[in-house]
């Protein structure tokens, strides 16, 4: 698995509210990727995305509910090629992490799975080809 942080998506209560305080807010420009339920952020290297917090946890397989081992964000290791996002899940549970979801093809055309490392934060490993590396290895989001 190679040391890198594509995405946090942060799981949030309101999404309009969340785009207007980062978009309008802050002035950070956002991705025209996305579909109202989902908002995406190029923050240098890496990108913030905003996700309902109850669809981010059923996403992962986690339950979202006070005590419960989900903390309200997610974050996201974007492979090159579809076939890396089931090896990466397998090192990653051989080397000691417990597996949330198994990787599977996604609605938004890619492929993803979750897993937790041993303090159970959540993990989730993607391919999504919308969403090419550049040089450096970080995600190039569309304008």
């Amino acid at each position: 698995m190679e040391p890198r942080i594509s995405i946090v998506t942060l799981g949030v209560s309101d999404v309009s509210r969340a785009i207007r305080f980062y978009r309008d807010g802050l002035g950070w420009p956002m991705s025209s990727v996305g579909d109202g339920q989902v908002a995406f952020f190029q923050l240098g290297g890496a990108v913030l995305a905003l996700y309902p917090r109850a669809a981010l946890a059923d996403d992962a397989k986690l339950e979202d509910k006070p005590g419960s081992p989900f903390n309200g964000f997610t974050i996201a290791h974007n492979v090159a090629e579809r076939t890396q996002v089931d090896s990466t899940i397998d090192e990653a549970v051989r080397a000691g992490a417990r597996l949330l979801k198994p990787a599977e093809d996604a609605f938004w055309g890619g492929r993803s799975g979750y897993f937790a490392d041993p303090d159970g934060h959540a993990w989730e490993v993607a391919w999504n080809p919308q969403f090419p590396f550049d040089e450096r290895g970080a995600l190039i989001l569309p304008e």
